[in-house]
């Protein structure tokens, strides 16, 4: 039972918050209207990353289990965590919308005053980026990314990066998956071709209807179906197994199933954080562009050209979104025997 009264202004420590607003250009005697609402934006974007990487963590929490139950909740909460990080995202491009009131001379009044402060010195955002499996290898700047930082914050994201990420609980979760290691399941299937050996009967079909459906300029795409789906030996700048892509893929095909729902929402939610990602980058470098120019950021950057750099290679999910390459029509698809059916319905 609660045994005090609890008080708005003291839950919430607006005191702390109220006051953790200092304009430089106070503190240099010229004093510019429009550097209190940057100040603001920015530390909304850094209340808004703490709480991105609070859902991160408790999303790999559940998926570090070496079994989720379909039969519990983890699941749906694994879903509405990642689908609420997508929607944090989206508030945080459309906080640009108010930033971009603030014209360039505005800006200029106390820019400044800034150096070397930088967004690039947002620890959390780096943090959130490789617990959700941007590796150091993908980064663009990668001499300049740490550079900035305070050597505290730097070893946080160095140990973060010898950690699994999200991706990585993601492709073990995908690569356990049972759709295929149950022969009994698949004892009444109907091949509609003859079974490839080393495939399964299913994906026999699949290839041969996939094979089918290219056009002549997509003639290629059939060699990185194979090396993709049936690859034994992973290459190392693959961060998804064969079995995880499968699984993926299936989930794809045939989402309309019950069981499969939940999991085709987990994989669309992945590829609505990087949209959102990308999206918020672009909106950065737009209006980087449109305040300083060419010129250099405040912290050493090369400005514009660093943004969109880390935008053409910051994919962090790029390998599911490729799936889409591989999905054929769902009049073609091959039909499922009544056995996979009853696994994939309530």
């Amino acid at each position: 039972m609660q045994t005090k009264e609890v008080h708005y202004s003291d839950y919430l420590q607006l005191d702390k918050i109220l006051d953790a607003q200092t304009p430089e250009s106070d503190l240099n005697g010229h004093p510019a209207h429009d550097e209190m609402l940057f100040i603001i934006i920015h530390q909304a974007y850094e209340l808004w990353f703490k709480q991105i990487l609070f859902e991160i963590d408790s999303v790999a929490a559940i998926m570090s289990q070496k079994v989720i139950n379909d039969n519990s909740p983890d699941l749906q909460t694994i879903v509405h965590r990642l689908e609420r990080i997508g929607v944090i995202l989206k508030v945080a491009v459309h906080q640009i919308d108010i930033m971009e009131t603030m014209t360039p001379m505005d800006f200029l009044d106390f820019r400044d005053f800034l150096r070397p402060a930088s967004g690039f010195q947002s620890w959390q955002f780096k943090i959130a980026e490789a617990k959700l499996g941007l590796q150091f290898p993908e980064r663009h700047g990668q001499e300049y990314y740490i550079s900035q930082l305070r050597r505290e914050h730097v070893d946080m994201i160095k140990s973060v990066e010898q950690q699994p990420s999200l991706l990585d609980l993601v492709d073990q979760w995908l690569g356990r998956m049972p759709f295929f290691e149950q022969p009994e399941h698949w004892k009444n299937y109907r091949a509609l071709y003859p079974e490839t050996p080393g495939k399964h009967p299913f994906w026999s079909d699949y290839s041969v209807i996939y094979a089918n459906s290219l056009v002549e300029g997509e003639k290629a795409n059939l060699a990185h179906f194979e090396r993709l789906f049936f690859e034994k030996e992973r290459s190392p700048e693959r961060r998804l197994s064969a079995a995880a892509c499968r699984s993926a893929l299936f989930i794809m095909l045939y989402r309309g199933y019950p069981m499969l729902q939940l999991p085709f929402r987990l994989l669309n939610s992945l590829l609505e954080i990087d949209e959102q990602l990308s999206t918020w980058r672009y909106r950065h470098m737009s209006m980087v562009t449109r305040m300083i120019g060419l010129r250099t950021g405040t912290g050493g950057s090369s400005g514009r050209d660093y943004l969109k750099g880390a935008l053409d290679k910051h994919y962090i999910f790029r390998e599911i979104a490729a799936l889409s390459s591989y999905l054929i029509e769902r009049r073609r698809l091959p039909v499922l025997n009544r056995e996979v059916e009853a696994q994939l319905g309530f």
